[in-house]
């Protein structure tokens, strides 16, 4: 039998990915050592970012599986470490691109990163649950995907989206917890039990901020946040960290929700942002002999994105309609998307239709650098 070569070892270990982070750990540098004995037993050590991490079983089980497929290897033994502060603070620097200080990586001139706020003018729409199942059936089409819960005060995504672990720290910096493929973060997810959140205007930008810059997103080609409804500090701050942010309007047919869901809109004309188009929830009931019943009115979602174009000077476009179902909310309840969990249902087609029409936009030239250099006179 031949002796099991050092980039033999290697090469399995750069199959092994990080759970939290999503990327090799060989380029993470927490491979300490790996060697095998002339039995052809392997011993590896593996470092952690932090003692506690979450899914260290995962990652001792992962590190085995790959290693034992190396041809000659009788047996695998791991060992978990822990890296020194010297070692997370290069790792930090790494996963910022080289930079050590913290900064927005969606409001860099050079980020690919489509950013979509979705907002209401009021609430009860079923804006949380738009977003959720956007985001879940965009990580279905195979882009990466995170959401940030921007509703400081009525949190609910990580229950929609079935996230249930608290996020890892690693020093400064947050590593998010992954669900249906989706990276989320939750001001929920420190707040112990159900307690409500008081807070006032500055502490509520500093918590958008955090979210945005301390988070490590690596490199994502969708970032879907949940605004609170309304025109307030959240929304004047998503504008401000990231002005090439595009604004999703949630509304129903309802014209009074219609009407207050204009105002969450034209946001857009003070802020210089874009918006993406209109959706419609709650559009309608539809009944066992095929016929729809249009429970709050008709007509509502329409009507929004034909004020929006007027005011705006712009086509706001409704990008589509999304029926009552029963399925819809009790995946919500239940972590599990609809989109995932029922995606034959008429709200889940309604609703991975949309997703595929903001899969396929070009990102927005707002924020963005053309590259181009005055001419020589």
């Amino acid at each position: 039998m031949s002796p099991v070569t050092p980039d033999a070892l290697h090469a399995a270990l750069e199959t092994v990915i990080d759970p939290e982070i999503r990327k090799p750990v060989t380029e993470l540098g927490m491979v300490e050592s790996v060697s095998a004995d002339e039995s052809g037993h392997v011993a590896v050590t593996i470092l952690l970012t932090v003692a506690a991490c979450p899914l260290k079983d995962t990652l001792t089980r992962d590190t085995t599986a790959a290693l034992e497929k190396v041809e000659g290897v009788t047996g695998v033994t791991v060992t978990l470490g822990v890296m020194s502060d010297e070692q997370r603070a290069e790792l930090k620097t790494m996963l910022r691109g080289g930079v050590a200080e913290r900064e927005v990586p969606f409001a860099k001139a050079g980020s690919l990163t489509r950013v979509y706020a979705v907002a209401s003018g009021k609430g009860g729409v079923g804006k949380s649950s738009v977003t959720a199942n956007l985001a879940a059936a965009l990580a279905d089409q195979g882009l990466r995907v995170g959401v940030v819960d921007a509703d400081i005060y009525g949190f609910s995504i990580p229950r929609m989206l079935g996230v249930e672990g608290r996020p890892t720290q690693v020093d400064d910096m947050i590593l998010p917890p992954l669900s249906h493929d989706v990276k989320v973060i939750s001001i929920g997810m420190f707040v112990p039990g159900n307690q409500p959140v008081v807070w006032r205007g500055p502490m509520l930008h500093r918590a958008l901020q955090q979210f945005l810059a301390d988070v490590f997103w690596g490199d994502l080609d969708v970032l879907l946040l949940d605004l609170p409804p309304g025109t307030g500090d959240i929304a004047i701050s998503t504008a401000q960290l990231i002005p090439g942010a595009e604004i999703l309007v949630v509304t129903t047919p309802q014209q009074a929700a219609a009407e207050v869901a204009e105002r969450a809109g034209a946001i857009a004309l003070q802020t210089h942002q874009r918006v993406a188009g209109v959706i419609e929830n709650m559009s309608w009931l539809e009944l066992p002999d095929g016929t729809r019943q249009e429970i709050f009115g008709s007509g509502g979602g329409q009507e929004v994105a034909e004020s929006l174009t007027r005011a705006i000077g712009s086509e706001v476009k409704l990008l589509g309609q999304i029926p009552l179902d029963t399925r819809l909310r009790i995946g919500a309840d239940e972590g599990m998307p609809v989109v995932l969990g029922s995606p034959d249902s008429p709200a889940a087609v309604a609703l991975r239709g949309i997703a595929r029409g903001l899969a396929t936009r070009s990102r927005g030239l707002a924020g963005r650098s053309l590259g181009l250099t005055p001419a020589g006179r």
